[in-house]
């Protein structure tokens, strides 16, 4: 595993978090570059065992020769039936690193960066069928504006989305390049970079129903978990974030707490610690890191 596919985030600060036991049961469910992965069996004795989960192909190149270890190439979504299908019920820890590889980044045609001109994709799983081409093209202007108001937070996602609709309608915007072309109005020079990374944002989430795949996720975390396993999560984010914390503090996503027949706050998780930022010196090592949070939680 090459630095340049990935560097991996508080990696130290996610792994602790873990408490890892020697001849415990972990998951990493966003494998990528391999980095959390190799420090969680660092940590682990010859009794213990890790699974991966990754469903970009282009990270089983990094798999680590190692019998304690097995990457499954398979979205996160999916964690409770394909640990079912190699006998495990329940583990000791599971740790997510939401973020995008640096890799995904670096890869021009991927189609992840605003520094790029590349074609409309913004798979992870390249045998998605639904690409950013799609979204951008074939999407109503109701359902584009809805997109990049909720995962981008733009205040002008309707404008965005009637310029998008109308410019369509002349031929396809195939390129991220023509995408930027037909939004110019919209970016000023002073803001241009940010303004790209809401658009780009609100697309890629959509393109990978991540949100869903998120919310999936955490609604399986608790019955995976044994009694005082460990869930360590890295948001990057606010729409993240606030799921992590909402489901760690309420079991659910909205509302507050489901309540016993005598009042008492009945939730699955609780939280370990406060929040967790990167510190300067990782940020200033690696910038993807400034906007990442951690949050830790254990099953009670």
């Amino acid at each position: 595993m090459s630095s340049a596919y990935h560097n991996p985030v508080l990696l130290k600060e996610s792994v602790d978090g873990l408490h890892i036991k020697d001849d415990g049961v972990y998951v990493d469910v966003t494998f990528g570059g391999g980095g959390h992965s190799k420090e969680i069996l660092k940590r682990l004795g010859d009794g213990g065992k890790l699974f991966a989960f990754d469903q970009d192909e282009d990270a089983l190149k990094n798999a680590i020769d190692d019998q304690r270890f097995q990457l499954i190439n398979q979205n996160f979504r999916y964690l409770k039936q394909f640990l079912k299908f190699y006998g495990i019920r329940k583990v000791d820890g599971i740790l997510a690193d939401f973020g995008v590889s640096s890799h995904q980044f670096d890869e021009a045609e991927r189609g992840f960066s605003i520094r790029f001109n590349a074609d409309l994709d913004m798979r992870m799983d390249k045998k998605s069928e639904l690409s950013a081409f799609r979204v951008v093209n074939a999407y109503s202007q109701e359902d584009l504006a809805s997109v990049l108001f909720q995962y981008g937070e733009l205040r002008n996602a309707n404008a965005m989305a009637k310029t998008i609709v109308e410019a369509r309608s002349e031929e396809p915007i195939k390129t991220t390049d023509d995408l930027k072309t037909v939004l110019r109005k919209f970016l000023p020079k002073m803001k241009e970079n940010k303004i790209l990374a809401q658009i780009y944002q609100a697309i890629r989430i959509e393109v990978n129903q991540e949100i869903e795949v998120l919310k999936e996720f955490f609604e399986q975390v608790p019955e995976m978990l044994n009694e005082g396993g460990r869930l360590s999560v890295i948001s990057y984010h606010s729409l993240e974030d606030r799921l992590a914390k909402r489901f760690i503090r309420a079991g659910r996503f909205d509302g507050e707490p489901e309540k016993d027949f005598y009042g008492n706050i009945n939730v699955p998780l609780k939280k370990v610690g406060g929040l967790i930022t990167p510190s300067a010196e990782e940020i200033a090592n690696n910038n993807r890191a400034r906007s990442a949070k951690l949050r830790i939680a254990e099953r009670i």
